[in-house]
C-alpha cells in the first residue's frame, strides 16, 4: 500500500482498535490463475496475531491454505468536496478527494475442519454481533442438529498475521483552515459515515 508519512496509521493501538471493530472485511487470495475474493466477518486476537473466520465449504477459498493472503480491513471514508477548503477562495488550486482508514492484512491462510474449532468459533461470532440487541441470537437456539449440518457445510479459517500496512488518510496534509473546513463539511453532510471521518479527523489531530 501507498502510505506517505503524514497518513501513516498513528499508533499501533489504532490499527489494533481498527481491526478489532471491523465488521465484514476483504479476503484476497491467488488461485494459481488469478486473483480470488471473499468478503466475510473476521475476530481479530492480537494475542495469536490472527483474523479468524469461515467460509462455505463449496467456496474453493480455503483450499489456498498454505498461501499468502491479504484481507482488507476498512475503516470510515467520506468524500472530500473542493469546496471544503478554505484555500478554495484564496486561490482555487483544490481537487476533489477521499478521506479513509484502511489496513491491508497479510499472512499465511489456515484451513480449519474440526467441528469443535467451528463451533467455537461460529459461536464468538455471533456473541459478537449479537451483543447489544433487545434480543440476542444464541446458537442454542437453533436445533443441535441443524447446527451440525451448518458446521460441516462451512470450512473454518485462520490468517497468521506477518505484517500489517495501514493508512489513515485525513486531511493531515492539508492546512489547520483545510482541515476546520473539510470537518464542518462532513459533518454538515449528515452521513453516518461522514460523521464517522469526522470523528477520526479530531481524534488523528
Amino acid at each position: 500500500m501507498y502510505v506517505p508519512k503524514h497518513f501513516a496509521a498513528p499508533s499501533d493501538a489504532a490499527v489494533h482498535e481498527l481491526l478489532s471493530r471491523a465488521a465484514a472485511c476483504d479476503l484476497v487470495t491467488w488461485d494459481g490463475n488469478g486473483m480470488v475474493a471473499t468478503t466475510l466477518p473476521l475476530l481479530f486476537d492480537p494475542s495469536a496475531g490472527t483474523l479468524t473466520g469461515h467460509v462455505a465449504r463449496n467456496n474453493t477459498q480455503w483450499r489456498h491454505a498454505g498461501r499468502e493472503a491479504l484481507t482488507i480491513v476498512r475503516g470510515p471514508d467520506a468524500y472530500v468536496s473542493p469546496s471544503a477548503y478554505a484555500t478554495k477562495r484564496e486561490h482555487g488550486r483544490v481537487v476533489p478527494t477521499w478521506n479513509y482508514i484502511t489496513a491491508h492484512v497479510y499472512g499465511t491462510l489456515v484451513a480449519h475442519d474440526d467441528p469443535a474449532w467451528k463451533e467455537d468459533l461460529v459461536r464468538r461470532l455471533t456473541d459478537r454481533h449479537e451483543r447489544g440487541r433487545a434480543a440476542p441470537w444464541s446458537v442454542d437456539d437453533a436445533p443441535p442438529a441443524f447446527i451440525e449440518g451448518q458446521l460441516r457445510a462451512i470450512v473454518g479459517i485462520e490468517i497468521a498475521i506477518t505484517r500489517i500496512e495501514a493508512k489513515w488518510k485525513l486531511s493531515q496534509n492539508r492546512s489547520a483552515e483545510d482541515v476546520a473546513g473539510v470537518r464542518a463539511d462532513l459533518l454538515a453532510d449528515g452521513g453516518d459515515a461522514a460523521r464517522r471521518v469526522a470523528e477520526a479527523m479530531d481524534r488523528s489531530a
